[in-house]
């Protein structure tokens, strides 16, 4: 078991998806993780998100608390988003609804939304024993009455979400002060149920939370500078149902019997986030940067079980990861252009720990607790968003407007495992691009405002389905989550998918 290389699997979500400068996702394979967790309305989407140098009156509160100050008028808010993997990869709808609103020197606001997740659907059909029925249905295996099964788990799950914020402004110190909390309750991970290879059923449970304090400075002559402190705690439970064979005395043949196994994905992350707006000589343009760190902790992680992979249990870990990024955006009549450079420094130490004494190749002995492997993830990552909108028709407050925009990430790392047992050492690089294309509409109208934003993520995968039901990943050790640290075994070779995400939302003031 020592000579595997060890899998880490956690979660970064609440904000993880729209708030991606103060949480940093860590992956080291080419897995969307994003698309999920968009459930946060944005007036610059379809811009690809630039947002260094440019606000985002809609999504910045939620990313940054002070800056609920500059929401001006009190509103109502709703953000209906739908997104689909091909390839029967899985899919969901989020339903929001929110306000935000300012009264005197306070201000603050609520978000709540329902999600569904729809499982991924294998075509695979198999008959099993009618012990295991009852035991199949209560994991949400979808079983016909004779005992026909198709599909790993092809219920639709359930989670939701609670935000909630409040701050208040000092104006003769041109600060804004404000914090914030969100809880999701957890049923349903994308793309988790594809992990564990042969199971009849996956049920997760599970809740994340977020609390954040946030500061806005206005330094005069249209500079500011703002920091974010935050906290995040992912717990999630994984029961995975299984199908042993026995041998019957009774029956003179081999019967079936389920087994469930439990596995937990804990992760705590510490960050703070700095950033700073001023402008240039010209004031139609602005400059930007940003600098984020986080600190994680991962005391529990899962043993997916997945085709030529060992995971090891009690394996835990921690990373530092930061972001140090540079933006500039020009706004010259009805045309707004901005653009985002970002480079992603992260390390990241996994190791597994034997519960008994380990013996190594030369005869000395690891006592409990100790390394019994280590690997050591160094990223080089870079993130580069571009983006335009033009407005027409009338005019302020009545204008529509077009957006175009596109994302490139790299990804590279270089991982260092290194195995205390056999006293064996080895290396292996990674790296990959994904590139997405986002566009988006915006309806402006007296008192009303209409937007859809959509993009078409690429160069990502899922693992696929072979006929059978079996999890095919080629020679890699593959995750799932808002970040994933897994150690492959080989190259990566997962079945290419695309994302395409919708989000339609509103914006009407309450007086």
């Amino acid at each position: 078991m020592t000579k595997r290389p060890v899998g880490l699997s956690f979660l970064l979500l609440a904000l993880a998806g729209t708030a991606s400068a103060q949480l940093i996702t860590i992956r080291t394979l080419p897995i969307s993780v994003e698309d999920q967790f968009l459930i946060f309305p944005s007036q610059r989407a379809g811009m690809a998100g630039v947002g260094i140098a440019l606000p985002d009156s809609l999504l910045d509160p939620f990313a940054n608390p002070a800056k609920g100050a500059r929401v001006r008028a009190s509103q109502f808010m709703s953000a209906p988003t739908f997104y689909g993997v091909s390839n029967g990869g899985g899919g969901g709808r989020t339903l929001p609804l929110g306000t935000f609103g300012q009264y005197g020197s306070w201000f603050g606001g609520a978000w709540a939304a329902l999600q569904q997740v729809d499982a991924a659907r294998p075509s695979n059909q198999i008959f099993f024993d009618p012990r295991t029925l009852d035991v199949l249905r209560s994991q949400g295996s979808i079983v016909d009455p004779n005992g026909l099964l198709n599909g790993l788990d092809a219920r639709t799950h359930s989670n939701q979400f609670v935000f909630a914020t409040i701050g208040r402004t000092l104006p003769s110190a041109g600060l804004s002060l404000a914090g914030s909390v969100s809880w999701a309750g957890l049923h349903a991970i994308d793309g988790v149920d594809l992990l564990y290879t042969n199971s009849m059923g996956v049920r997760q449970s599970g809740h994340s939370m977020d609390v954040r304090f946030g500061a806005l400075k206005d330094l005069g002559a249209g500079r500011s500078i703002e920091a974010v402190l935050l906290y995040n705690r992912f717990h999630m439970t994984q029961d995975a149902t299984y199908l042993d064979f026995f041998w019957d005395p009774g029956a003179q043949q081999s019967l079936q019997r389920a087994r469930v196994e439990r596995n937990l994905d804990y992760t705590d992350t510490w960050g703070m986030h700095l950033q700073f707006e001023r402008p240039l000589a010209d004031s139609v343009w602005r400059l930007g940067w940003i600098a984020t760190m986080n600190r994680m902790s991962h005391p529990k992680i899962p043993n997916y079980q997945v085709e030529q992979i060992m995971n090891i249990p009690r394996d835990p870990g921690d990373s530092y990861a930061f972001n140090l990024g540079v933006g500039v955006s020009k706004v010259k009549d009805r045309t707004t252009f901005g653009l985002d450079v970002i480079y992603e420094p992260i390390w990241s130490h996994t190791w597994a720990d034997s519960p008994t004494p380990v013996v190594d190749i030369l005869g000395n002995t690891i006592a409990p607790g100790g390394m019994t492997v280590e690997n050591h993830f160094r990223f080089s990552n870079a993130l580069f968003r571009i983006g335009v909108g033009t407005d027409f028709g009338g005019e302020t407050g009545r204008q529509h407007a077009l957006q175009f925009g596109l994302i490139l990430r790299s990804v590279s790392y270089h991982m260092n495992q290194f195995d205390h047992v056999q006293l064996s050492g080895r290396k292996q690089n990674e790296s990959w691009v994904e590139w997405s294309p986002t566009w988006g509409i915006r309806l402006g109208f007296t008192g009303l405002d209409i937007r859809y934003q959509g993009r078409l993520t690429n160069g990502t995968g899922r693992p696929g389905i072979f006929q059978d039901g079996r999890v095919f990943v080629g020679d890699a050790a593959p995750t799932v989550g808002g970040g994933i640290i897994a150690a492959p075994n080989g190259p990566i070779n997962l079945t290419n998918v695309q994302v395409m995400t919708h989000q339609f939302s509103i914006s009407l003031p309450l007086r």
